[in-house]
C-alpha cells in the first residue's frame, strides 16, 4: 500500500544530487580577474588570444589560476584568475604593453573582473554560481527609449531620394516633392504622367502604398510605407541598435550584460559592477560612420607607408589592405547603405552584398563610372579614428547594388556585412531612465535577503517539527529537498537573481510548507474517522493532491501572466516564482511521501503515527 517501486527512489536519487552538483558552485568565492576584449569593431578575440595571454603572463613570470576563453553572443573574451589583487594589477599592466604597443590606440581592452573559484569539473557540466542582479551585484540600469520616427525619417529620406533619382532616370518630369512626417508628396499637372510616375514608383518600391488624388492641373501623389513595412522598419531599428550597443559594451569589460528589448521601442541596459555612469554613456553614446573612398592611383602599391601623402589625400596604416592613401573626400557614407548581407559571388566564394538607396546608387554610378580598374576602401571611423575595411577593385560601373569580393572566408564576410549594418545607431536614443547601485548597497542586500530566507526556514521548521512531529521533519526534510532543487535550476539557467527573486524563494517556501500542510490534516482527518494508519497515509496523500494541484496551477497561471506581461524585476519575480512552484509540487508530494514511504511502509503492523495532537470530536 504505502511503498515505491525502486525507479521512483532512484529518480529521487537523481534529483538529489543535480541539486547537490548545480548548488554547490554558489558555495565559492570569487577571485580577482582580467577580462581581454576587443576594443575596435574590427578586431575579433578569437581562442588563440587565451594562448597569447598565457605566453605574456608566463614571460612575466605573472601566475595565474586559470585561463578561460569564452563566447559572448558575436564576440569573444579571454578571462584570466588570479590569487590576490597585487597580482591582478600587475598582470594588468604587462598585458596591456604585450596587447596593446600603440596606447594611443588600443586594439584590446584589458578590463577588471572577478570570477567564482569552481573547480574545473564543475565548470565543465556547465555548473556555475547564481548570477546576481544590479540590486544585489551594483552597478549601472538604463531605460532608453528609440526614437522610431528617426528609423521612419531615415527610411522616407531614403526612399525619397530614390524615387527622384528613379523619376530622373525615366526622364518624368513633376511639380515637386516633399516630405512629411509620415508621407511623401509629389506633385504633377499632367494626368498621363502621373500614371506613369505611380507605375515607376510601385515597380520601384515594393514596400509602398501609393495614393493619387486631386483635380485638374493640381494633381498628387501620395507614398507612405505600407504597415507591415512600417512596423518591420521600426523593429529592425531596435533591433540594430540592440546590436550595436551589445558590440560596444562589450569594451567594458563587463562580464554578464543585461540588453535586452522591452515594448516596442524600449532597450534596457544593465551593467553589473559597473559604477562609472559617465564611461558607460560614453560607450552607449558613441557614433561610428563609415565612408566609402577612391585609392590615391599617383602612388604606387607597396610605396603607401613612406611615400609623401599629396594634398586632399589621407594615409590609412590600420585594416585591412593597408596602409594605403584614399582621397579625403568620400564617395558616399553610411547613411547610403540600406543593407549589407554575406552571399557569394558568381564563383561561388564569399563576398558582401550591398544595397544602396537611390540617392546612394547615383552618387555610386557617378563615382565609379569610368573607373574600371581602380581602387575602392570602405573606412570604419570610430573615436575619430579611421580603419579600413577594405581596399576592393572595381571590377565594373556599380549602381545601387553591388558585391564585394575577395573576402576569403564566410565568417569575413559576415564581419564585414554586420559592420556595415551595425556600425552606427539605427535611432537616436535618450535615456528615460538611470539608476546606479553601489557594491556596499548591494552586498548588504545580498545579507539581508539570505538572512530573511533563514530565519524564514529555521522558524517554519520548528513549527512543523513541534506541530506535527515526525511527519513535520519530514516536511522540513521535502522543504530543503525544494530549496535544494530551486537553487541548483536557478544556477543552470543562469537566471538573474534580484531582491523580487530572492523574495519570490521566500514565497516558493512557504507555498511549498502550505502543501506539506494540506497533506499531514488530510493525514490527521482519515485517522480521526477511525482507519488504520497505513490506509490514512495512503489516502491522506492521494486526497490532498487535487487540492494542491488546484492551488498551485491557479498561482502558475498568475506567475506566468507575470512572465509575459511583466518587465525588469517583474520578470525575475516570475521566473523564480514559477520555478519554486514546480519544484515545491515534486518535493512536497513525490518527495515527502517517498520519505514516509520509506519510514513507514515496510511496518505491516503499524499501530500509531507520530504526526502530533489528532483531536477528535466528543460525543
Amino acid at each position: 500500500m504505502n511503498r515505491y517501486p525502486l525507479w521512483k527512489y532512484g529518480l529521487i536519487v537523481i534529483a538529489l544530487l543535480f541539486g547537490a552538483l548545480y548548488t554547490l558552485p554558489n558555495f565559492y568565492n570569487s577571485s580577482p580577474a582580467l577580462q581581454v576584449n576587443s576594443a575596435k569593431s574590427t578586431i575579433k578575440v578569437d581562442s588563440s588570444m587565451q594562448t597569447r595571454v598565457d605566453e605574456a603572463l608566463k614571460a612575466a613570470h605573472v601566475a595565474t589560476t586559470g585561463l578561460f576563453y569564452e563566447v559572448q553572443g558575436a564576440q569573444g573574451t579571454v578571462r584570466a584568475r588570479f590569487v590576490d589583487p597585487d597580482t591582478q594589477f600587475k598582470a594588468k599592466e604587462v598585458l596591456e604593453s604585450v596587447l596593446n604597443p600603440d596606447q594611443t590606440d588600443p586594439s584590446y581592452s584589458v578590463t577588471f573582473n572577478s570570477m567564482s573559484n569552481t573547480p574545473g569539473w564543475l565548470q565543465s557540466l556547465h555548473a556555475l554560481p547564481m548570477f546576481l542582479g544590479l540590486d544585489l551585484r551594483g552597478g549601472v540600469h538604463f531605460l532608453m527609449q528609440v526614437d522610431t520616427n528617426g528609423v521612419l525619417n531615415k527610411r522616407l529620406q531614403g526612399m525619397q531620394a530614390s524615387i527622384r533619382s528613379g523619376l530622373r532616370d525615366k526622364d518624368i518630369r513633376h511639380a515637386g516633392i516633399e516630405r512629411s512626417a509620415s508621407q511623401i508628396t509629389i506633385k504633377f499637372t499632367d494626368p498621363a504622367v502621373r500614371e506613369k510616375a505611380k507605375n515607376v514608383i510601385l515597380d520601384q518600391q515594393r514596400d509602398a502604398d501609393v495614393v493619387d488624388s486631386g483635380t485638374g492641373t493640381d494633381l498628387l501623389l501620395t507614398v507612405s510605407l505600407k504597415p507591415a513595412a512600417l512596423q518591420q522598419a521600426k523593429a529592425d531599428g531596435v533591433k540594430q541598435n540592440i546590436a550595436t550597443l551589445s558590440k560596444r559594451i562589450n569594451q567594458l569589460g563587463v562580464s554578464e550584460p543585461i540588453i535586452q528589448q522591452q515594448g516596442a521601442d524600449r532597450i534596457v541596459v544593465q551593467l553589473p559592477g559597473v559604477v562609472d555612469v559617465a564611461r558607460a554613456k560614453d560607450i552607449i553614446g558613441r557614433t561610428a560612420t563609415l565612408e566609402v573612398r577612391m585609392k590615391d592611383e599617383s602612388i604606387l602599391d607597396g610605396t603607401d607607408a613612406t611615400a609623401t601623402v599629396p594634398y586632399g589625400s589621407e594615409l590609412f596604416k590600420v585594416g585591412r589592405g593597408a596602409p594605403v592613401i584614399l582621397y579625403k573626400e568620400p564617395v558616399l557614407t553610411g547613411e547610403y547603405i540600406s543593407s549589407a548581407s554575406a552571399s557569394f559571388d558568381q564563383h561561388q566564394q564569399p563576398s558582401v552584398s550591398i544595397d544602396l538607396n537611390g540617392d546612394g546608387g547615383r552618387k555610386m554610378r557617378d563615382a565609379t563610372r569610368g573607373k574600371i580598374g581602380k581602387k575602392m576602401a570602405i573606412v570604419l571611423f570610430e573615436k575619430g579614428k579611421g580603419e579600413v575595411l577594405t581596399v576592393a577593385t572595381i571590377q565594373a560601373e556599380l549602381s545601387s547594388s553591388f558585391q564585394i569580393t575577395g573576402m576569403g572566408t564566410t565568417e569575413a564576410a559576415s564581419d564585414l556585412a554586420l559592420l556595415l549594418r551595425a556600425g552606427a545607431l539605427a535611432a537616436p536614443m535618450t535615456i528615460i531612465e538611470e539608476r546606479v547601485i553601489g557594491p556596499q548597497l548591494g552586498a548588504e542586500n545580498v545579507r539581508q535577503g539570505l538572512n530573511s530566507t533563514l530565519y524564514g526556514f529555521i522558524a517554519i521548521s520548528i513549527f512543523m517539527v513541534v506541530y506535527y512531529m515526525l511527519f513535520g521533519a519530514f516536511s522540513v526534510l521535502a522543504l530543503s529537498f525544494n530549496l535544494l532543487l530551486l537553487v541548483a535550476a536557478l544556477s543552470l539557467m543562469q537566471a538573474a537573481l534580484t531582491l523580487p527573486g530572492m523574495a519570490a524563494i521566500a514565497l516558493a517556501l512557504g507555498m511549498a510548507i502550505d502543501s506539506n500542510v494540506l497533506i499531514n490534516e488530510r493525514i490527521r482527518e482519515e485517522l480521526r474517522a477511525g482507519n488504520t494508519p497505513q490506509s490514512a497515509i495512503s489516502a491522506g496523500f492521494d486526497r490532498a493532491w487535487a487540492t494542491i494541484l488546484d492551488s498551485n496551477v491557479t498561482t502558475l497561471i498568475v506567475g506566468l501572466a507575470l512572465l509575459v506581461f511583466g518587465s525588469g524585476s517583474i520578470r525575475g519575480f516570475a521566473v523564480v516564482h514559477c520555478l519554486g512552484i514546480l519544484t515545491s509540487m515534486f518535493s512536497s508530494v513525490f518527495v515527502s511521501r517517498g520519505v514516509v514511504n520509506l519510514w513507514y511502509g515496510r511496518k505491516r503492523k503499524l499501530t500509531t503515527v507520530a504526526i502530533g495532537q489528532i483531536w477528535k470530536p466528543s460525543n
